[in-house]
């Protein structure tokens, strides 16, 4: 008697439903779904699965056995393996066994019953000895899943059926072609590649007696959401990061990707099985290949695995077939991994001996076969010297590969191998080295502005010589090495706003070098004095740094030391640039074609940056500055960045463009808090005060400063901006005329404390106003024209109009006329330095009669009053009564009046007027519709005549009929 077999609870056991979500297969579910409703109807039919190693043919297979329980289908399952001795059918037996757990299967009740599947399911090696035929296994086979897929159907899953012997493939076949009269499917997955399986499904396909589904690996969105399944979260909550890394470095295979999110031990394991089975040298080949990195290349590979061709050959068949790795693009002789992690799996299960070994082998193979080590194969022999324990030949190596990373303007990566060597690094074995590789990475972080890359202990095994105490000479690192180690700290130092130890390092670099005939040290402490002296205290502060930075370009080019000369120029032109743009840009020009010559991207863009700040202040064209910051933010070279940004901050705010140069601040002072600059972020406050200051907002601009007053120390040089550009300025605006002299005399007063790099109105504004109030004369004036600052277009209508005063009050109006003008033509991208000069150069241009002071200055009282600063626009009004001109009225209504009409003095009344009177009103109807008498009316259209200069009313009526357009009142 036969019944129908369901899988109850130990088949369940056997088979659990799985866990988790499946991502990604919903074609091929369905089609499975699709065969098993056929079973159910009583049509047979087979399945087949195949694909590479962790792409999800297994998973699949569990997915569609809970489908089957689901549906009521009787289920069985079984696997071929190679763990444990062969046992013949395995596959068959461990199903029919798991069917057996219900209840007896017919025929196999007694050894003697029908057919060989007793004695297969009692002694599976038995078979052997009874020599039992393929052919009547399967004719059991088929006979036991009609029976329990009875009424129901029933599903029979036969996994990686790539190990199965040949007898079970055997056994296949014949189901293959008998299997479509049955309420039955059969479900075989296979990993693709050359084995007896996979012929039988391309057979199987092209007989049409299977459906075959090769499963592909994810894609980002399926990655992304297996991941989000593993981790328990939402997809958009997982980290751009993680998918990244599963998606490339797992190539989409599910299996590495459910690893990669718990850890690499199960991808490790699974590999370390997979080369096994390559034997001996097969996994030797692929340790040696893992450490070669992701990708590798045959013939480095081939010398360190010591074969000749012929094996290597074979090694690659054997390993691409076990889809370990593939060939990386036709024709070449390069091979990859199949995803990346496992090249990093299988080198991080190395054991503690064989590790350095092969690492020493592969390393001495790359170094044999290209000794100069080009592009990343110098980091990689470093890294392989690293794993083999050479550790000075890693320091070294990483070295290298960092000045080639900051040569191709890469500041990050060549940090992150300047860390690796200065980690590797020993100061008690190996001192010198040590200080040469804490050089190259304080110059990296300098350079960089990185400063959260600074190691934790910068001078880790070297005595600090305390300016408190003698210097003792050290054992071990020469006193030239040491003095460069605390120039560069000192450099650092300033960056960080912190200038009393940067001037202490300072010295104890000069201490150091005393007495030393050493052109390399000298260089380099003096390009440090050069940067570092303008943070002293001292009115002699600049000459010096001067000084010191001609001695380091000397220096530099004598002892070969291109970049060292390079930074040099760039400091020497950045201190004569105020005073000698011609010279500033000579070494700018100069230290540009020395870094394009020795590859030196940092020297460059700084030079380049300099010509264009240059360029920007003598025309007021900040786009090259513009690009400058862009590339130095591409390049991650901080520094520059700042300087870039700090130059258009403040040329936006001259500009009146208040709310795009405070975004440039906020910005500014974001990054340069998040890497302790200091010094950067000082100035980006400065700038922040002088934003407030030209907008007349005294209360922001306090607090501007206050949140600076704790800075100023980082910058001497702040100190006259503040009270020139910033409080001074705000001042003006407020016409306080004590406090203007007040703050531009403490600005001149700090400047000969501690003259400033920047212009802060010593070459501008403050001769405006020394000559307006008498206290400067023509010979002052030469002297402030003389320096080249005086040429910055923003300074130019300030000297421009101080020369037409003096020009006006020597009685040379048509001169001082045609001065003032090209001034304030200077001044157009600078409303409100414009119009601040001509409120202030009005009354002097009225008393001596030059220029067009009542047009001035009904054109500043204007801008003033629609700029909110109340203040200079009633000066403005106060000084047109003084002329015995009209001053218009400001009442409700006034921004209706065009601007060309207010510059004429129309007020709101007299516009109203004006817009009837366009519209040929006459007098009584004027009178009648703004409700005022005729006699107000004529007073009006008088007064509209005398300011417009028209003869009548009518020539008025026909020249304003399209100026006052508008709805008649």
């Amino acid at each position: 008697m036969t019944t129908p077999y369901a899988c109850t609870a130990p088949a369940q056991d056997h088979v659990p439903r799985p866990g988790g979500q499946l991502v990604g297969r919903g074609t091929e579910t369905g089609r499975i779904a699709d065969a098993l409703a056929d079973a159910r109807s009583g049509r047979g039919g087979t399945v087949m699965v195949t694909g590479e190693p962790g792409v999800g043919k297994t998973r699949l297979a569990a997915e569609a056995v809970a489908a089957a329980r689901d549906a009521g289908m009787a289920t069985a399952r079984g696997r071929a393996g190679s763990v444990g001795p062969a046992v013949p059918y395995r596959p068959l037996v461990e199903a029919l066994l798991a069917l057996s757990r219900a209840e007896p299967l017919p025929g196999t009740e007694e050894p003697d019953g029908y057919g060989p599947l007793p004695r297969l399911l009692s002694d599976p090696h038995g078979a052997e000895e009874a020599a039992v035929s393929p052919l009547m296994v399967a004719e059991e086979v088929l006979r036991l899943i009609a029976a329990a897929g009875r009424g129901r159907g029933c599903l029979l899953v036969l996994d990686d059926l790539h190990e199965a012997d040949p007898g079970t493939l055997a056994v296949v076949e014949y189901l293959l072609d008998n299997l479509g009269h049955l309420p039955a499917v059969l479900l075989l997955t296979a990993e693709r590649g050359p084995c007896g399986a996979v012929a039988l499904a391309a057979r199987a396909r092209q007989d049409g007696v299977a459906t075959v589904i090769d499963l592909a690996p994810l894609g980002r969105s399926a990655v992304r959401r297996l991941v989000a399944s593993e981790l328990g979260i939402a997809p958009e909550e997982v980290s751009p990061a993680i998918v990244q890394r599963a998606a490339t470095g797992g190539a989409g295979l599910p299996f590495v990707v459910k690893e990669l999110v718990h850890g690499l031990g199960g991808v490790a394991q699974n590999l370390r099985l997979r080369a096994a089975r390559l034997g001996p040298r097969g996994e030797e080949f692929l340790n040696l290949a893992a450490l070669l990195g992701p990708r590798f290349p045959l013939p480095v590979l081939r010398h360190a695995a010591r074969c000749d061709e012929a094996e290597l050959t074979g090694l690659l068949r054997a390993a691409t077939a076990a889809s370990l790795v593939v060939p990386d693009g036709p024709g070449t002789d390069w091979y990859a991994f199949r995803y990346p992690l496992a090249a990093e799996a299988l080198r991080d299960s190395l054991g503690p001996v064989e590790h350095p070994a092969l690492a020493r082998r592969a390393a001495d193979a790359l170094t044999a076969l290209h000794p100069r080590l080009p592009g990343t194969w110098c980091t990689r022999a470093a890294e392989l010297h690293e794993r083999a324990g050479d550790t000075a030949k890693a320091v070294r190596g990483f070295t290298e590969a960092a000045r080639r990373a900051t040569a191709e303007g890469a500041p990050d990566r060549a940090l992150d191998l300047l860390a690796r060597a200065h980690r590797l690094s020993d100061p008690d074995t190996a001192p010198e080295l040590h200080a040469a590789v804490l050089a190259r990475l304080l110059d990296a972080v300098g350079s960089s502005g990185r400063l959260d890359r600074l190691p934790a202990a910068p001078v880790s095994g070297l005595p600090d010589e305390g300016a408190d105490r003698p210097w003792e000479p050290g054992p071990t690192v020469p006193p030239s090495l040491r003095a460069g180690l605390h120039a560069r700290l000192a450099e650092i130092q300033v960056q960080a706003g912190r200038p009393v130890e940067g001037l202490r390092r300072l010295d104890l670099a000069r201490r150091l070098l005393a007495g030393l005939d050493d052109a390399a040290a000298v260089a380099r402490v003096e390009l440090a004095a050069a940067l570092v002296e303008p943070a002293r205290l001292a009115p002699e502060r600049l000459r010096t740094a001067e000084e010191s930075a001609r001695r380091a370009v000397d220096a530099a080019h004598r002892a070969g030391l291109p970049e060292v000369a390079g930074r040099a120029l760039l400091a020497l032109a950045r201190l004569v640039r105020e005073e000698d743009e011609t010279a500033a840009v000579a070494r700018l020009e100069e230290a540009r074609s020395l870094a394009e010559a020795h590859r030196l991207p940092g020297v460059r863009l700084s030079a380049e940056l300099g010509l264009a700040r240059v360029e920007a202040r003598r025309d007021g064209r900040t786009a090259p500055v513009e690009r400058a910051r862009t590339e130095a933010l591409r390049a991650g070279l901080l520094p520059t960045a700042h300087e870039a940004g700090l130059e258009l901050a403040l040329d936006r705010v001259r500009r009146g463009a208040f709310d795009s140069a405070g975004e440039l601040v906020d910005e500014g002072i974001a990054e340069a808090t998040r890497l302790g600059l200091g010094r950067a972020l000082s100035r980006w406050r400065l700038v922040d005060a002088v934003r407030w200051a030209h907008q007349g907002r005294r209360a922001e601009m306090g607090e501007a400063l206050r949140r600076l007053a704790p800075l100023v120390d980082a910058a001497p040089g702040v100190r006259p901006v503040a009270y020139g550009l910033a409080r001074g300025f705000c001042s003006l605006l407020e016409e306080d005329h004590e406090g203007v002299e007040r703050d531009f005399a403490q600005a001149l007063a700090y400047d000969a404390e501690n003259p400033a790099t920047g212009e802060f109105g010593r070459h501008g504004i403050v001769l405006l106003l020394g000559v307006l109030a008498g206290r400067m004369g023509r010979r002052h004036h030469a002297g402030v024209v003389a320096a080249s600052a005086a040429g910055a277009r923003w300074n130019r209508p300030f000297v421009g109009l101080a020369h037409a005063v003096l020009l006006g009050r020597e009685g040379r109006t048509a001169e001082a006329t045609a001065a003032a003008t090209a001034a304030l033509d200077a001044a157009a991208p600078y409303p409100v330095a414009r119009h601040l000069c001509l409120r202030l150069v009005a009354r002097s241009a009225y008393e001596d009669g030059w220029g067009a002071p009542v047009e001035w200055l009904r054109e500043a009282e204007e801008f003033f009053h629609g700029a909110g600063l109340p203040a200079p626009a009633g000066a403005c009004r106060s000084l047109l009564r003084g002329m015995g001109a009209p001053v218009r009225q400001r009442r409700s209504g006034a921004d209706r009046v065009p601007p060309g009409l207010r510059r004429c003095g129309i007020t709101v009344r007299e516009f109203e007027v004006a817009r009837l009177l366009a519209e040929r009103f006459g007098n009584r109807d004027i009178a009648g519709r703004l409700h005022i008498s005729p006699r107000t009316v004529e007073k009006h259209v008088s007064s509209l005549l005398q300011k417009t200069g028209h003869p009548t009313r009518a020539a008025f009526a026909s020249a304003a009929r399209e100026l006052v357009a508008g709805p008649a009142v």
